[in-house]
């Protein structure tokens, strides 16, 4: 009988924490089943707790760009551990951070260093509040900016019929326990439709704060932008005197080194920065011109953190950066290349299924496999219509017996890293094959 670890694990994790793990995206509620217990990671390979090795495609969400256990951030930590961990001062590796950030961002030139997404994305419109002078704010169907009040709504799928018209959306909460009046004042739009926000903007413009988007549709998948969408985004933002916040928490140090803003030439007023940033450790950012980003000093926009600009977290980052930018920023266009080539791979076996109606769609280093009838997923009401969930989690879960780790929710996505190669790709190409052949 094959040892089986994680089930004893997760009987015994229950009795002690919430669903047996500490975030629901780890859990039953993304396995529909017990969720595999990590032992430990290597270059492009998770382990489980049974001995079982995985090529990784998940890379903890997209925050590691250079791998599990990459030998220089491993010598990074090894070196400065022994020197403290955190002072909760003022440090000279935080100066050093921000002038790379500085250097590497032209629409960056003030840097305040936060935790986690969802702590820089709070203090983001905080800060578009207090610099603006206006309440309102305007986020996008299906976009996730952390998991506060203000923004949890409409980011989860929903039944089609539930959405009401694309004119004017139903808000609707994601979780209990919201009052109305924390999100009375975000205003929600389909993303991708510049009819749906030019006409929002008209309605709404002059009240808002500021526009919050993900520039690469990241909670449903990977949808890329329409041509010219983003650039007509921020134009309006303009017209109408709301900031334009870009939100790289998930894009960002990712489809390129300057991510979004890079990649399809913007210039936000207000962007925020996790998951890879901090190279595998809790580390955020929010970054602007220096007029917006001077709101944040004491006396205007609040914003404190015992945590912020941990040093380790800072050392990391600057570890992963110096790797990632070396040799004309070689480590961003590998990344990028290897899930090009993926996608391009997954794109000729889907083609090739004569069982299943399967696309792929990436940007970069990011991409999704959905199970649709459709030919192309291109915002939130086309995922919640046409995406079947459930036979997607099944798949991935086959994928698993196979050594390939794909997170089962069909709302996430997978990413490459520095540490993957040919090979990696040639057998994943092959499992997700032999999977849908078997499904």
């Amino acid at each position: 009988m094959e040892k089986n670890t994680s089930q004893s694990l997760f009987e015994r994790g229950s009795k002690v924490l919430v669903e047996g793990v500490s975030s629901a995206s780890r859990g039953p509620a993304a396995f529909g089943t017990t969720p595999r217990y990590m032992s430990h990671g290597q270059g492009s390979r998770l382990y489980d707790v049974d001995g079982r090795e995985y090529i990784d495609w998940m890379m903890a969400f997209g925050a590691l760009p250079l791998g599990h256990a990459h030998p220089k951030i491993v010598e990074t930590v090894t070196r400065e551990i022994a020197r403290g961990s955190h002072f909760a001062t003022a440090l000279e590796v935080e100066v050093e951070v921000a002038e790379l950030l500085v250097e590497l961002l032209p629409h960056v030139e003030k840097i305040r260093f936060a935790n986690t997404g969802t702590e820089a994305a709070m203090a983001a419109i905080r800060l578009a509040r207090g610099h603006t002078g206006r309440r309102k704010i305007i986020k996008f169907e299906g976009h996730y900016h952390g998991w506060w009040d203000a923004v949890l709504i409409n980011s989860n799928p929903q039944p089609i019929t539930a959405l009401g018209h694309p004119n004017s959306p139903i808000r609707i909460p994601d979780s209990s326990g919201m009052t109305e009046e924390s999100w009375m004042d975000t205003i929600v739009v389909p993303w991708n439709d510049i009819e749906a926000l030019e006409r929002a903007m008209a309605l709404h413009g002059r009240d808002a704060a500021c526009v919050v988007t993900e520039g690469v549709m990241s909670n449903m998948g990977v949808i890329a932008p329409a041509p010219g969408y983003l650039n007509k985004m921020q134009d309006l933002c303009k017209q109408y005197g709301a900031l334009f916040y870009l939100d790289e928490t998930v894009t960002g140090f990712r489809v390129a080194a300057g991510g979004c803003a890079e990649l399809y030439g913007l210039k936000p007023d207000i962007v925020t920065y996790g998951k890879a940033l901090g190279g595998g450790v809790p580390m955020a950012a929010i970054g602007g011109s220096s007029d917006i980003m001077s709101g944040l000093e004491w006396g205007k926009v609040l914003h404190f953190g015992t945590h912020n600009a941990g040093r380790l977290a800072l050392h990391i980052c600057k570890t992963m950066l110096i790797e990632m930018l070396a040799n004309q920023q070689a480590g961003f266009k590998k990344i990028k290349d290897l899930g090009l080539k993926l996608t391009k791979e997954i794109q000729e076996v889907t083609r090739k299924s004569n069982k299943h109606k399967v696309i792929c769609q990436g940007v970069n280093s990011m991409f999704q496999i959905f199970f649709t009838d459709q030919e192309k997923i291109s915002d939130y009401r086309d995922f919640c219509r046409s995406v079947d969930r459930i036979k997607f989690r099944d798949f991935s879960l086959k994928l698993f017996d196979k050594g390939i780790y794909m997170n089962p929710s069909a709302t996430l996505h997978s990413l490459s890293a520095v540490v993957h190669n040919e090979e990696d790709i040639r057998v994943t190409a092959k499992a997700i094959s032999e999977t849908l052949d078997e499904l």
